[in-house]
Protein backbone atom coordinates (compact mmCIF):
# COMPACT_ATOMS: atom_id res chain seq x y z
CA UNK A 1 0.00 0.00 0.00
CA UNK A 2 3.03 2.27 0.62
CA UNK A 3 4.19 2.18 -2.74
CA UNK A 4 1.39 2.90 -4.16
CA UNK A 5 1.22 6.20 -2.25
CA UNK A 6 4.34 7.48 -3.51
CA UNK A 7 3.29 7.56 -7.05
CA UNK A 8 0.98 10.66 -8.68
CA UNK A 9 -1.39 8.37 -10.81
CA UNK A 10 -2.59 4.83 -10.27
CA UNK A 11 -3.76 2.43 -13.27
CA UNK A 12 -7.58 1.80 -13.73
CA UNK A 13 -6.54 -1.97 -14.67
CA UNK A 14 -3.66 -4.17 -13.88
CA UNK A 15 -3.69 -6.84 -15.97
CA UNK A 16 -1.35 -10.23 -14.52
CA UNK A 17 -0.20 -13.50 -16.60
CA UNK A 18 -0.39 -16.12 -14.70
CA UNK A 19 1.59 -18.58 -15.51
CA UNK A 20 5.22 -17.65 -13.62
CA UNK A 21 4.09 -14.14 -13.05
CA UNK A 22 1.03 -14.60 -10.62
CA UNK A 23 2.48 -18.74 -9.65
CA UNK A 24 5.87 -20.45 -10.18
CA UNK A 25 4.63 -23.31 -12.59
CA UNK A 26 2.85 -24.20 -16.08
CA UNK A 27 -0.84 -24.70 -15.72
CA UNK A 28 -0.54 -27.50 -17.89
CA UNK A 29 1.97 -29.23 -16.44
CA UNK A 30 -0.14 -30.02 -12.85
CA UNK A 31 -2.99 -31.74 -12.54
CA UNK A 32 -6.50 -29.77 -10.84
CA UNK A 33 -5.92 -31.89 -7.99
CA UNK A 34 -2.87 -29.90 -6.59
CA UNK A 35 -2.76 -27.12 -4.40
CA UNK A 36 -1.07 -24.74 -6.36
CA UNK A 37 0.96 -21.71 -4.60
CA UNK A 38 1.18 -17.81 -5.68
CA UNK A 39 4.41 -16.33 -5.26
CA UNK A 40 4.51 -15.14 -1.79
CA UNK A 41 4.04 -11.16 -2.23
CA UNK A 42 1.41 -12.07 -4.98
CA UNK A 43 -1.86 -12.00 -3.20
CA UNK A 44 -0.88 -8.87 -1.12
CA UNK A 45 0.01 -7.43 -4.34
CA UNK A 46 -3.77 -7.81 -5.36
CA UNK A 47 -5.18 -7.21 -2.61
CA UNK A 48 -3.93 -3.93 -2.36
CA UNK A 49 -4.88 -2.81 -5.86
CA UNK A 50 -8.24 -3.63 -5.19
CA UNK A 51 -7.96 -1.86 -1.54
CA UNK A 52 -7.04 0.99 -3.52
CA UNK A 53 -9.70 0.81 -5.75
CA UNK A 54 -7.75 -0.70 -8.72
CA UNK A 55 -8.80 -3.46 -11.02
CA UNK A 56 -7.32 -6.55 -12.15
CA UNK A 57 -7.35 -8.70 -14.59
CA UNK A 58 -5.40 -11.72 -16.57
CA UNK A 59 -4.12 -12.33 -19.58
CA UNK A 60 -2.98 -15.99 -20.17
CA UNK A 61 -2.09 -18.12 -23.16
CA UNK A 62 -2.67 -21.63 -21.46
CA UNK A 63 -4.04 -24.11 -23.04
CA UNK A 64 -5.32 -25.44 -19.82
CA UNK A 65 -7.54 -22.78 -18.67
CA UNK A 66 -9.47 -25.46 -17.19
CA UNK A 67 -6.44 -26.36 -14.90
CA UNK A 68 -6.01 -22.25 -14.47
CA UNK A 69 -9.74 -21.83 -13.17
CA UNK A 70 -9.46 -24.36 -10.84
CA UNK A 71 -5.99 -23.06 -8.89
CA UNK A 72 -7.37 -19.41 -8.90
CA UNK A 73 -10.83 -21.02 -7.32
CA UNK A 74 -8.45 -23.08 -4.92
CA UNK A 75 -6.50 -20.04 -4.08
CA UNK A 76 -9.76 -18.30 -3.57
CA UNK A 77 -8.53 -15.30 -5.89
CA UNK A 78 -11.15 -16.29 -8.67
CA UNK A 79 -13.61 -13.60 -8.12
CA UNK A 80 -10.59 -10.86 -7.50
CA UNK A 81 -10.54 -10.10 -11.22
CA UNK A 82 -12.91 -7.96 -13.53
CA UNK A 83 -11.78 -9.73 -16.94
CA UNK A 84 -9.89 -13.50 -17.31
CA UNK A 85 -9.11 -13.90 -20.78
CA UNK A 86 -7.84 -17.02 -20.12
CA UNK A 87 -6.82 -19.02 -23.44
CA UNK A 88 -4.34 -20.62 -26.11
CA UNK A 89 -3.49 -18.07 -29.04
CA UNK A 90 -0.39 -17.53 -31.21
CA UNK A 91 -0.98 -13.54 -30.93
CA UNK A 92 0.85 -12.63 -27.83
CA UNK A 93 -1.58 -11.69 -25.84
CA UNK A 94 -3.42 -8.43 -28.39
CA UNK A 95 -6.86 -10.51 -28.62
CA UNK A 96 -6.56 -10.81 -24.73
CA UNK A 97 -6.15 -6.87 -24.42
CA UNK A 98 -8.81 -6.33 -27.50
CA UNK A 99 -11.45 -8.35 -25.22
CA UNK A 100 -10.39 -6.92 -22.09
CA UNK A 101 -10.90 -3.82 -23.09
CA UNK A 102 -13.84 -4.38 -24.69
CA UNK A 103 -15.45 -5.98 -21.24
CA UNK A 104 -14.08 -3.56 -19.02
CA UNK A 105 -13.99 0.16 -21.73
CA UNK A 106 -10.74 0.86 -20.37
CA UNK A 107 -8.52 2.47 -22.28
CA UNK A 108 -5.31 1.10 -22.97
CA UNK A 109 -3.05 3.85 -21.66
CA UNK A 110 -4.88 3.09 -18.44
CA UNK A 111 -3.59 -0.70 -17.89
CA UNK A 112 -0.16 -1.87 -16.02
CA UNK A 113 0.38 -5.44 -17.45
CA UNK A 114 3.00 -7.72 -15.94
CA UNK A 115 4.11 -11.06 -17.64
CA UNK A 116 7.39 -13.13 -17.30
CA UNK A 117 7.46 -13.36 -21.74
CA UNK A 118 9.42 -10.60 -23.81
CA UNK A 119 7.30 -11.36 -26.55
CA UNK A 120 3.95 -10.24 -24.79
CA UNK A 121 5.39 -7.29 -23.46
CA UNK A 122 6.67 -5.91 -26.70
CA UNK A 123 3.19 -6.82 -28.55
CA UNK A 124 1.10 -5.21 -25.47
CA UNK A 125 3.36 -2.29 -25.25
CA UNK A 126 2.74 -1.65 -28.81
CA UNK A 127 -0.80 -1.18 -28.10
CA UNK A 128 -0.52 1.53 -25.30
CA UNK A 129 -0.02 -0.06 -22.29
CA UNK A 130 2.64 0.16 -19.77
CA UNK A 131 4.08 -3.40 -19.53
CA UNK A 132 6.69 -4.66 -17.47
CA UNK A 133 8.42 -7.67 -17.64
CA UNK A 134 9.02 -10.17 -14.24
CA UNK A 135 11.83 -12.25 -13.88
CA UNK A 136 10.97 -14.32 -10.80
CA UNK A 137 7.37 -13.65 -10.85
CA UNK A 138 5.55 -10.36 -9.37
CA UNK A 139 7.03 -8.60 -6.33
CA UNK A 140 7.16 -5.15 -4.60
CA UNK A 141 9.69 -4.31 -6.63
CA UNK A 142 8.08 -5.31 -9.62
CA UNK A 143 5.21 -3.21 -8.45
CA UNK A 144 6.79 -0.63 -7.43
CA UNK A 145 8.69 -0.18 -11.50
CA UNK A 146 5.31 -0.74 -12.99
CA UNK A 147 3.47 2.36 -11.03
CA UNK A 148 6.37 4.28 -11.59
CA UNK A 149 6.61 3.70 -15.29
CA UNK A 150 2.97 4.15 -15.68
CA UNK A 151 3.00 7.15 -13.90
CA UNK A 152 6.06 8.40 -15.96
CA UNK A 153 4.17 7.16 -19.33
CA UNK A 154 1.08 8.74 -18.15
CA UNK A 155 2.81 12.11 -17.50
CA UNK A 156 4.50 12.88 -20.86
CA UNK A 157 1.14 11.84 -22.64
CA UNK A 158 -0.71 14.47 -20.65
CA UNK A 159 2.10 16.63 -21.50
CA UNK A 160 2.39 15.60 -24.87
CA UNK A 161 -1.71 16.46 -25.47
CA UNK A 162 -1.29 19.67 -23.45
CA UNK A 163 1.35 20.50 -26.71
CA UNK A 164 -0.57 19.65 -29.25
CA UNK A 165 -3.83 21.55 -27.92
CA UNK A 166 -1.72 24.71 -27.39
CA UNK A 167 -0.03 23.73 -31.26
CA UNK A 168 -3.68 23.60 -32.26
CA UNK A 169 -5.26 26.92 -30.75
CA UNK A 170 -1.90 29.18 -32.51
CA UNK A 171 -2.54 27.50 -35.83
CA UNK A 172 -6.70 27.93 -35.39
CA UNK A 173 -5.84 31.53 -33.93
CA UNK A 174 -3.31 32.71 -37.17
CA UNK A 175 -6.40 31.38 -39.54
CA UNK A 176 -8.47 33.42 -37.97
CA UNK A 177 -5.97 36.66 -38.39
CA UNK A 178 -5.45 35.92 -41.88
CA UNK A 179 -9.07 35.99 -42.84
Amino acid sequence: MEIMGLVQLLPRLVVFDLDYTLWPFYCECRSKREMPKLYPQAKGILCALKDKGVGVAIASRSPTPDIANTFLEKLGIKSMFVAQEIFSSWTHKTDHFQRINRRTQIPYNEMLFFDDEDRNIDAVSKMGVTSILVGNGVNLGALRQGLSKFSQNRSSSERNKQGRQRISKKSSSSETEEE
